[in-house]
């Protein structure tokens, strides 16, 4: 039997990496059997008490709810060394790729990254927003082809590589993983083909979220590990949180 892992993601907006409601990505894995993660539902409804009929990350994230979520998160919690998370600093993944693709020397700012990031978006070379980013910076030949290869590989979309990233990450010890993840629209085609190939990948089924407890379970961590991240990011992070989530973060995260 392979090793069973649901997952589930946070903040992703396609390739919309700047300018959009989330400034991080983030992916989660747990590892639970359906019935662990029955209980696990079962133990946050008892400690938050909420009569909302879907509980969300949001619920944890509430002040009032503090404890809960320190109790979730630690050493005593249903998930500790057993859930991981791969975080993606948005901004950080379109400087990396604006840096490759002109040269060090470049000193990215938000405009420049909002130029490149409507530039690789955009499919027509007539649009505005190409004339922008090619203002900015050495417009050659070369730097055409270069753009027009990384709109091809849609590199910047970080839904893909997270997943890939998810199976090299659990089937590592050599056992065959199945992801059970929520429901993805936007995985299809060669995106989609490219997962199924993905080696150590047994099996991957998507699902709607309110359906399997293990993928809420996913959700609940994802979601706050988000937050916790954004938080970091901007300058307002919470010391005892952001301790908490350290064990959880895969250390192929895109994360300063």
């Amino acid at each position: 039997m392979p090793l069973e892992i649901a997952c589930d993601e946070s903040g992703s907006e396609g390739e919309k990496l700047i300018g959009g409601q989330t400034g991080v990505f983030a992916h989660a894995g747990v590892r639970l059997s359906i019935e662990e993660a029955a209980a696990c539902l079962v133990e946050l409804r008892r400690r938050i008490r909420s009569p909302a009929v879907e509980y969300k990350a949001n619920h944890l994230l509430r002040t009032k709810h503090r404890r809960v979520l320190e109790w979730f998160l630690g050493p005593l919690g249903p998930v500790h060394g057993r859930a991981h998370v791969h975080l993606v600093d948005k901004k950080l993944l379109l400087a990396n790729e604006l840096r490759e693709l002109v040269g060090q020397e470049v000193a990215p700012d938000d405009a420049l990254l909002a130029a490149f990031n409507d530039v690789l978006r955009t499919r027509n070379r007539r649009d505005p927003a190409a004339g922008s980013f090619f203002a900015m910076v050495r417009d050659t030949e070369e730097l055409r082809a270069k753009i027009a290869e990384l709109r091809d590989a849609k590199v910047l979309d970080p839904l893909v590589p997270a997943i890939l990233r998810a199976v090299e990450r659990w089937s590592g010890d050599g056992e065959p993983v199945f992801v059970v993840h929520d429901e993805q629209p936007s995985l299809k085609g060669e995106r989609l083909a490219e997962i199924r190939s993905s080696p150590g990948l047994a099996g991957l089924k998507f699902v709607d979220s309110r359906t399997d407890p293990r993928v809420q379970v996913a959700d609940f961590l994802v979601g706050v590990a988000r937050r916790i991240a954004e938080d970091e990011l901007d300058g307002k992070g919470d010391e005892v949180l952001t301790a908490l989530l350290a064990p959880y973060i895969d250390s192929k995260s895109l994360w300063a």
